[in-house]
């Protein structure tokens, strides 16, 4: 059964907290799980049969934005 939002939301800052000590991988397409994600990664496939993998690593984003 699919997740309210409220739950998400729970589970991702429960995962947040634990972020000290351990790395999580969490195959989502949730947004409440991905607001809390330091570094996410996508797959696209512009041409048939030819995936790319992109990142985007939000700890870096900010160091920009504030700079």
């Amino acid at each position: 059964a699919a997740l309210d939002d409220s739950i998400v939301g729970r589970f991702a800052n429960y995962l947040h907290r634990l972020t000290k000590s351990t790395q999580f991988i969490v195959i989502t397409h949730r947004k409440g799980t991905m607001e809390h994600a330091d570094v996410l990664y996508g797959v696209t496939m512009q041409e048939k049969g030819i995936s790319k993998l992109i990142s985007v690593d939000f700890s870096e984003a900010e160091k920009s934005i504030t700079a």
